[in-house]
């Protein structure tokens, strides 16, 4: 990043008032023949509306000169707050906007978390919100936020969905923690089903050797042996801790191991956004500090990522969540209380008591 700022920095710095008039000269002409290229009209939003007059007004008189987007009259008008009114208000085109107090709760959630869209929709589905991903991207919108990537499938998605409820993935992390023999890196086994989002962590340990595999591979026989569904396939990539001893312990249980291409991460991809998830949502604010407080740390996540943080692909539920509640319609902030693990770091947001 400083790599790429330096340069113009230097320039403005260095430039003087002859060559400042210069490049701003230079920018309006630019700016002109854009314009000509444009439609008559450019429609800003308030956000964009709100930009230019915090810009602009401190230029007083001398912003006739620059303004090209819109008339010096209205500009006038929108630095002194008025709106223009032209007889009957124009009938509003579309869906009636969403009540203000709605409007602010998802603003608070943005800006406390930095949730993108699915997430936002998700938390006030609990909260029997009823509110398209449409209006949220609106609300952001005309808030100034940014939005996230959209999600895409393939055809090795087809496939984990065809044996979603008899298929499981697994895959390795790893964090380096503090200890009083210094800086160790753990490794965190665990294992994902495709179907229900349900997460398993099987072990932590800064040596995962044959053996203590082996072992993981008995406890994990016994866990699935718990599940409703019994599973058949494990997706794995091909990490060498995956022996020969850990295939045949779970081949001896009716459990076949299904190793992914080389450098293929998305036929493993609901292990790999797992890794993704609890590193970037908590993991990486953490300087950990010994074994347990790794341990502490991954239950929260886990925890947290199974009651309270809610799932796109499972309508917007979290997975030990079987239904949500009734709708309420209206929710302002004063009706709702904000739950936090790890001092505010994962959020929750539940209605009032009654």
């Amino acid at each position: 990043m400083a790599r790429i700022f330096h340069p113009l920095i230097m320039v403005l710095a260095r430039a003087t008032q002859a060559e400042m008039a210069g490049m701003v000269d230079y920018l309006k002409t630019e700016n002109r023949i854009l314009r000509s290229k444009l439609p008559k009209r450019v429609n800003v939003t308030p956000a964009e509306r709100e930009q230019l007059v915090k810009r602009g007004k401190p230029l007083g008189k001398k912003i006739k000169q620059l303004i090209t987007i819109v008339s010096p009259r209205t500009f006038a008008r929108w630095a002194s707050g008025e709106t223009k009114s032209v007889g009957k208000r124009k009938a509003e085109v579309g869906r009636p906007r969403k009540p203000e107090e709605v409007r602010q709760l998802v603003v608070q959630m943005a800006k406390e978390n930095g949730w993108g869209l699915g997430r936002i929709m998700g938390e006030l589905k609990k909260l029997g919100l009823k509110i398209c991903k449409g209006t949220v991207r609106n609300i952001l919108l005309q808030n100034g936020f940014d939005l996230g990537p959209k999600r895409g499938e393939g055809s090795w998605d087809e496939f984990i969905k065809m044996h979603a409820k008899t298929l499981w993935a697994c895959d390795f992390f790893s964090k380096k923690v503090w200890t009083l023999g210094g800086l160790v890196e753990y490794f965190v086994l665990f294992f994902i089903q495709p179907g229900t989002r349900q997460v398993h962590v099987a072990g932590i340990t800064a040596h995962p050797d044959g053996r203590w595999m082996a072992q993981q591979a008995r406890n994990l026989c016994m866990f699935f042996g718990d599940q409703p569904e019994q599973a058949r396939y494990l997706v794995c990539d091909r990490d060498t801790k995956f022996t020969e001893q850990f295939r045949a312990i779970l081949k001896s249980e009716g459990v076949e191991l299904v190793q992914t291409a080389v450098r293929a991460p998305n036929q493993n991809a609901y292990a790999e956004r797992w890794c993704q998830s609890i590193k970037t949502e908590m993991l990486d604010h953490f300087i950990v500090l010994g074994e347990t407080h790794l341990r502490y740390l991954i239950a929260e996540y886990v925890a947290h990522y199974h009651t309270e943080r809610p799932h796109l692909a499972l309508g917007n539920l979290p997975p030990a969540m079987e239904k949500l509640p009734d709708d309420v319609g209206v929710l302002g902030p004063d009706d709702v209380v904000c739950h936090e693990r790890l001092g505010g770091l994962l959020n929750h947001y539940q209605r009032k008591a009654a």
